[in-house]
Formats: structure tokens, sequence, C-alpha cells
């Protein structure tokens, strides 16, 4: 908006001229994320208080987690809400990757608010049902890869690999199964990973930090020639995007921290995951998100086996899972879990960076 309206202006005050740069935009959509979290925060935990919004706990979890029942939930408003008007200010409205980007991150954030919203009301912990979820998030996917796929450019459906610095391969029609299932698969492992306090804030914090550098680098014909990756036009107000996720992020984790005054819940998490996804298809970095987001991975995998090893074997590999809960269970403070995936994804992020120069 302020780039609609006041770059214009630029003739008659000069210091308008800031408008133009995409760093200006960015740090200041950050700041503004930031802001809306910290001064709004409060006010909304409050509210969810008033509205008897709590979470309920899973009485096979960890001992320590039942003192958090009734802590209110759905705290990802707050970043959906900050994020709706930071990307309305700071970016160029007229760039159609924002508006797939926005559009998808608000679909996935309305299938959370319905799951968090039925199981407040329910005063328990399943809310939508797992096919009724499943399919929301779906529908959501594959409208959102269709429009990508019909509106393609002739990297879209090419597979970049890392250290790889040419396409592996054209998926063609296949990349439309391909982006469904990375959409929904990206959503939930953010879900599964919510599970501490602070642990997927932080852990989306290192993520968005990634991308808006990878976004960055894939927005300029230059840094991308000199760095072998596919240059996608537009690509730098994404950028935009995700600095305001970052601030977001960093706002929530304020009152997210342990001990946890607020969750994020589905709302947050599902919206969250399923926007990385978005972004790393319009950025073709889908397979360096992966990686980047490697823990979230090794969350939704320690879910799968488990259910499988429980099927198959009548036996548990973990002691829970997801595998946060597995090292509680073994006796490691929540804290002292919630920072060494911090870490881990810190290092997984390291990695996956990395790579740009390998190849």
């Amino acid at each position: 908006m302020f780039l609609e309206f006041l770059y214009p202006l630029v003739k008659y005050f000069t210091p308008f001229n800031v408008f133009q740069y995409l760093s200006f935009r960015a740090a200041y959509a950050a700041l503004t994320t930031l802001l809306i979290c910290y001064i709004a925060g409060p006010r909304i935990i409050e509210a969810l208080r008033r509205l008897k919004v709590g979470q309920t706990i899973r009485s096979d979890g960890p001992e320590t987690h039942l003192k958090k029942a009734g802590t209110p939930t759905m705290g990802g408003v707050l970043i959906i809400f900050s994020m709706i008007i930071s990307t309305l200010l700071w970016q160029d409205l007229k760039n159609p990757h924002i508006w797939i980007i926005t559009g998808s991150f608000a679909a996935l954030g309305f299938i959370g608010f319905l799951d968090d919203y039925l199981k407040v009301t329910k005063h328990n912990s399943d809310g939508l049902s797992a096919r009724a979820k499943l399919a929301g998030q779906f529908a959501v996917a594959i409208t959102v890869t269709l429009i990508l796929y019909f509106s393609r450019n002739e990297e879209t459906t090419l597979l970049y690999l890392p250290f790889f610095k040419n396409p592996v391969c054209d998926l063609g029609a296949l990349w439309i199964p391909f982006a469904v299932l990375l959409i929904v698969g990206e959503s939930n492992a953010v879900n599964l990973t919510d599970g501490l306090d602070g642990l997927a804030a932080g852990l989306l914090l290192l993520m968005f930090i990634a991308l808006a550098l990878l976004s960055y680098l894939s927005g300029r014909a230059d840094y991308s020639a000199y760095l072998g990756i596919p240059f996608i036009q537009g690509a730098g107000d994404v950028t935009v995007f995700c600095l305001a996720a970052v601030g977001a992020c960093v706002g929530f984790l304020w009152f997210n921290a342990h001990p946890a005054e607020v969750f994020m819940g589905d709302v947050g998490a599902l919206s969250l995951g399923g926007v990385i996804a978005v972004i790393s298809l319009l950025i073709k970095k889908e397979m360096l998100a992966l990686i980047i987001g490697g823990v979230f991975i090794l969350e939704a995998a320690s879910v799968i086996l488990q259910v499988l090893s429980c099927k198959i074997r009548k036996k548990r590999v973990f002691l829970m899972a997801p595998i946060h809960h597995h090292f509680e269970k073994s006796g490691w403070d929540e804290t002292k879990v919630v920072i060494r995936f911090w870490i881990l994804g810190g290092l997984f992020a390291i990695i996956a960076l990395s790579t740009l120069k390998i190849q």
C-alpha cells in the first residue's frame, strides 16, 4: 500500500524514495508485525481467557504438561492478524505471488481456526475429524497448485536438488500431486511440532530467515546467475512476507516462551507450515526447504514410524510421539528439549544454505 500510494509522491517529497527499496520495506514489515504482536498480544490473550479458549491436555502426555491445562490457545490469530496488516502496508500489491501466498496462508489459517474452535467448545483435544481437516487442507493445496500450474513459467515444473546446478527433471503434470503433497505435508509437520513452549515459533523463526534470504537471491538476476540458481521474476518481494513472518514469530515468542502465556494452536501452525511450502514452490527451493525444516520432518517421521510400528509390530519405537515428547519422557527438561531442537534447526538451515555454493 505504501509503495502504491506514497512512492508516486516522491517528486513532491524526496524521502518517499525509500519505499522503492526492498530491504527497507522488508525490514519495516518485520518491525510492524513485531510491534503489532507486542502491543495487541496482551489484549488478545486476555480476550481468549475471557472466552475460556483454553488448551486441553492429553492425559497420556508428560505429567509436567498437566499444569498447562486452560492456557489460552488459538494464539496464531495474532500472527495471522499482524502478518496480513504488514503485508497490505509494505508489499508490492501488484505482485501476483503475494496474493497467492497470502490467500493460501489465510485459507489454511481458517481451517486451523475451525479445528481449534471445536476443540475448545467440545473441551477435548479432537477438534475437526482427521478426515475433515485433511479434506480442507487438500482443497486449499489443490486450488493453490492449480493456480500455480496454469500460470506457470518455464521453471515451475522443474525439480532442483541440492548440489546440482541444473534441474534433474521436468515433472510436468506430475508436479501437481508433488506440490499438493508438499503443502499438506509441511502444514501437518509444523502442526505436529507445536507441542512445547516456544518450540514451533523458534524453529519457524529460523525457517523464515532462511527463506527470506533465498527469496531475495532468487529475485535478483545478478545474484541468482552468480550462484547458479533459477531466477524467479518477482520473487524478491516474497522476502517482505518472510521477514514479516520473522517479526510475527519473534513477537509471538515473547508470550509463548516457557512458561507459555498462550499457545499457537492449529490456526497458526497449519497456516505457517503450509505457506512455507507455497513459498518454496514459488522460488523453486522445495528440496532446500525440506532440509531447512529438517526438525519438522523428523517430528512428522517419528509419528509415522510410531503408528506403523504399533500396527505392524504391536510395539512402540518411541516412549511417545512426536519425538519431542519422547525426550521429555526420557527425563529431559522441556526447556532443554526446545533449545536443543532450536540448535538442530539452526544447523539444518546452515547446511541447506551452504549448498548454494557447492554445486
